[in-house]
């Protein structure tokens, strides 16, 4: 190939080289938190209707529960059983049902590996928020509004460090816990102070935290069928009723969305530690905002709207087609296809056809090496090196990926002309020619079969983990069919297959699929907190192409995009130079 892609491959492997190793750092110490957040994961999907994404939650759970270090016993024989049961579900129902098991078998396992005294935990916890619970009760009554502000941010701070044995134990006292809390700022918000109102919420407060220590709170999940497509609607439901007018409608919605806020926060607090706070200190003070005599109505929906796309911009997803997958395969099995054909038309024109079988002995070795390349980046993806970081690893592929793919497209823009594609079969068949030997032309053919299936097996890694299993397999097979109809044709009408066209129209889809991978790519980086993320306002997310609305993710498509402009323009400018000198 032209020195533009050999440089953008060299580009590919080290960036590899530089981020692959620091995925190696984990810790040797037994964790859990991954496998709860798998449990998330596809209970989230599954809630979303997404059976693809929630099978590859339940995929990543078994694998990582087969890297720990288990103890035989009655409480692993249920975490497998439950994992059984949820990878073989058949129904949405199922399968939830089977998760919840799940996350309870595992939460058994990890008690009976890591006991803990969980009566002590709870008094401890009471001993921690008790003096501040109680200088809130004092300063309601009071009736200082002053007084009880700054209370209750002492007892939110308190709350805050130590909700986590609430959130562990039991997860019904920790919503009620939340919510409770959630309707005191908005009382605290209001234009009035209901010391009434206070003192009613502030006792059942209390309550609650005290049947918790006593162990009195029934330990259920949050009622329900609840995600974070849930949230969005109450979040569009708001606005619309502020859209008519009717605010306290537009307030009941969003303390719906208070109610169930604990049991989809996970997630986003999973995924963004600063959008969880924003949602769970702002949401509250919106509601006071729209029972306030004086509404502001804008003010109000662009909050509303800032936070429905910071939770879009979470749960949306790249996925690929089939024709993404074919898409690679044609480009690149084309380009070996075509340099084996000009090797074969060769040797038939020297008189020389026994010697094929050797093309075909290293394009078929070629092939060979390709699918172990394949089969060893696979098991590297899923290996317990990589471990939790297996997202992050992911992210770097794809980035790696789109710059192959960059070098990819320059490279076939370089032979959309039929003057520079004839140039380049006619340099690959000299080349064949000075050698004179059988096992150089194996080793061509080798070559090209297995420089395009390297270059296939790290393209198909960056979007593999974000399609469903069978358009994968399906876009792989429709390309294969294809590429046998190809070489059918090649064989019966290769001179009147303008190939020239070919690679104009592939060099567009490559450079679309590029975009849409480091979107993609970079995306799956922010998920991961390895890049900030700075979101821009009014922009919609269009996970088709790959576009999300942060400074991050277009700085990198522009980027691209700079680089491809910058590409066409030097080979216009290369190309009116060379006319030049010819007609001179």
């Amino acid at each position: 190939m032209s020195n533009f892609l050999t440089f953008f491959k060299i580009l590919s492997l080290v960036t590899m080289l530089l981020v692959v190793p620091s995925q190696n750092n984990v810790s040797a110490a037994q964790s859990f938190g991954h496998l709860y957040i798998a449990i998330t994961d596809a209970i989230m999907s599954t809630k979303n209707d997404d059976d693809a994404k929630a099978t590859e939650a339940i995929e990543t759970f078994q694998t990582d529960w087969k890297q720990l270090n288990i103890t035989e016993g009655e409480e692993s024989a249920d975490v497998n059983e439950a994992l059984e049961k949820a990878s073989s579900a058949t129904t949405s129902e199922k399968r939830l049902s089977a998760l919840t098991d799940l996350s309870k078998a595992l939460t058994a396992y990890e008690k009976s590996e890591n006991p803990v005294d969980e009566k002590a935990n709870r008094e401890a916890f009471l001993k921690a928020v008790e003096p501040s619970l109680n200088d809130l009760k004092t300063a309601i009554d009071s009736s200082d509004k002053d007084e009880i502000q700054e209370a209750y941010s002492i007892f939110l701070k308190k709350w805050t460090k130590n909700e986590r044995v609430v959130r562990e134990q039991n997860i019904a006292a920790y919503g009620q816990i939340e919510t409770q809390m959630s309707f005191m700022r908005i009382s605290l918000a209001g234009d009035e102070l209901d010391v009434t109102k206070l003192k009613e919420q502030v006792e059942s407060l209390n309550q609650t935290i005290q049947d918790f220590v006593a162990g009195k709170v029934k330990n259920a999940e949050v009622s329900g069928n609840y995600s974070l497509a849930t949230l969005t609607g109450l979040l569009d439901e708001s606005k619309a009723s502020i859209e008519e007018g009717n605010y306290n409608q537009a307030a009941e919605s969003l303390k719906k969305f208070i109610t169930i806020w604990p049991g989809v926060e996970g997630e986003i607090r999973t995924k963004n530690a600063s959008l969880y706070s924003e949602i769970e200190s702002g949401i509250p003070l919106l509601v006071s905002d729209l029972l306030r005599d004086d509404v502001e109505a804008s003010a109000i929906t662009g909050k509303l709207d800032s936070f429905k796309q910071q939770i879009d911009f979470i749960q949306q997803d790249t996925t690929y087609s089939f024709w993404d997958s074919a898409l690679i395969l044609l480009r690149e099995g084309l380009e070996a296809l075509l340099i084996i054909s000009a090797l074969i038309a060769f040797l038939k024109k020297a008189g020389q056809q026994d010697m094929q079988r050797y093309i075909y002995v290293g394009a078929g070795t070629g092939i060979s090496v390709s699918v172990i390349a394949a089969i060893l980046m696979s098991t590297l993806f899923q290996s317990g090196t990589i471990g939790t970081s297996r997202e992050v690893m992911e992210g770097y592929v794809g980035i790696a990926a789109a710059v192959m793919m960059l070098g990819v497209g320059i490279w076939l823009h370089s032979k959309s002309t039929v003057t520079s594609w004839n140039r380049y079969i006619s340099k690959q068949m000299t080349h064949a020619l000075s050698m004179q030997s059988v096992w150089s032309m194996t080793f061509l053919s080798f070559l090209t079969v297995f420089r395009e299936g390297a270059e296939t097996v790290v393209f198909y890694m960056g979007i593999s983990p974000k399609m469903s299993t069978f358009d994968f397999i399906l876009g792989i097979v429709l390309a294969i069919l294809i590429l046998v109809a190809t070489a059918f044709f090649f064989a019966r009408a290769s001179k009147k297959i303008p190939l020239h066209l070919f690679f104009g129209v592939a060099t567009v889809f490559i450079y679309l699929l590029a975009f849409k991978i480091i979107g993609a790519s970079l995306h799956t980086l922010q998920l991961t907190n390895v890049l900030p993320t700075h979101i821009i306002s009014n922009l919609p997310v269009i996970n088709f192409i790959g576009f999300y609305p942060s400074v991050e993710t277009l700085t990198g498509q522009v980027i691209l995009l700079i680089l491809i402009a910058g590409t066409i323009i030097y080979k216009k400018m290369a190309s009116t130079v060379s006319n030049t000198s010819l007609q001179s």
